[in-house]
This record gives C-alpha cells, sequence and structure tokens, in this order.
C-alpha cells in the first residue's frame, strides 16, 4: 500500500472541525434554527478544557452535552467554544477546545461527524489522529439521511444485544454466485 504523504485523513478532520465550528458560531449569533439540536461529545481530560471538578467527578473520561433549549452564552473562538449549561439545576459554564471534540450529531439533519482524539496530544498537535489496532483507520465518519442514531449508541446497543463486541463479516457470503 502506497504511503500517504499528504495526511488526506488530517487535511478531512480539520475540515469537519471547521464545519462544527461554523455551526456554532452562526448559533452563537442567531440562536438555533428550526428543530436543529446538537449532541457534542469531547473528553473531560483533554488540554484545555475546563469543566467543575464536580462534572469531572461524574465524567471523568467522556461527556455529551446537549445544546438545544436551555444553553446561555455560547461563545466561539478559531480554538474552540464555551457555553453555559444547567446541570440538576445548577449552572456550569464549559470551556471546551474543538480538539477535544470526539462527537458532533444533529439528529434533525441526521448529520453525525466523529473524530478520533488523543487526550494527551491534543495539546501539542490539535490534528493528530489516533491509529486503532496498529492499522491506518479511515477518515472521520460523516453520517447523513438514514442514521437517527450516534454510532457509539449503536455499538453499545449491539454489544448488549449479543454479550460480545462487534462481528466481522465478509460481504462475500453474502453474494450470489
Amino acid at each position: 500500500m502506497p504511503e500517504d504523504r499528504i495526511r488526506y485523513d488530517i487535511l478531512v478532520q480539520e475540515a469537519l472541525r471547521g464545519v462544527v465550528r461554523k455551526v456554532l458560531q452562526e448559533v452563537a449569533q442567531a440562536g438555533l434554527p428550526g428543530n436543529h439540536h446538537f449532541f457534542i461529545t469531547f473528553l473531560t481530560n483533554a488540554p484545555g478544557v475546563r469543566i467543575s471538578s464536580r462534572l469531572r467527578e461524574r465524567y471523568p473520561e467522556q461527556m455529551t452535552i446537549v445544546i438545544q433549549y436551555q444553553y446561555w452564552d455560547l461563545k466561539v473562538t478559531e480554538k474552540g467554544f464555551e457555553v453555559v449549561l444547567s446541570f440538576s439545576d445548577i449552572p456550569e459554564k464549559l470551556e471546551i477546545p474543538f480538539s477535544a471534540i470526539r462527537g458532533f450529531y444533529d439528529p434533525s439533519a441526521n448529520f453525525e461527524v466523529e473524530f478520533e482524539v488523543k487526550p494527551e496530544a491534543a495539546a501539542a498537535e490539535p490534528k493528530q489522529l489516533v491509529p486503532v489496532k496498529e492499522e491506518a483507520k479511515p477518515a472521520p465518519k460523516v453520517k447523513n439521511a438514514g442514521e437517527a442514531e450516534p454510532a457509539q449508541k449503536k455499538e453499545k446497543e449491539a454489544e448488549k444485544a449479543d454479550g460480545k463486541g462487534a462481528e466481522v463479516v465478509s460481504l462475500d457470503a453474502f453474494r450470489k454466485k
């Protein structure tokens, strides 16, 4: 397999983070249009993430927030965003760099983007992808139309259903001969 010296995977990830940044900038200026709302999953232990110690204790690795009805003071910069959300009727300010985001999902548009994030390298190399199982990882997944659930939920449900992880099946088994 030829070596990718251009690093298309990193370029695609940067471009998709730009989409998330642009969407949040527009929402910060004009509010959420129509039925749009966002589920944003991020690593709580990534460099630059600022959340209360109460939230960090409850979510030591990863957290998903919802930007929908009750959010305040959404501010977006080139590096990240900050927002105030209510947790158990307690307002909390969160500061999240784009490099810490693992997933962005807008169910009203069936749009989902997943990112690979390496927590210890997020500050030094924010665009670094994490290799999975020592093999090349494809570009971040962009899902549109027809997939209404985040991939993480689907994976967890599949694992619960059969009590084990995912199973790889060859497409040749389904082809007519």
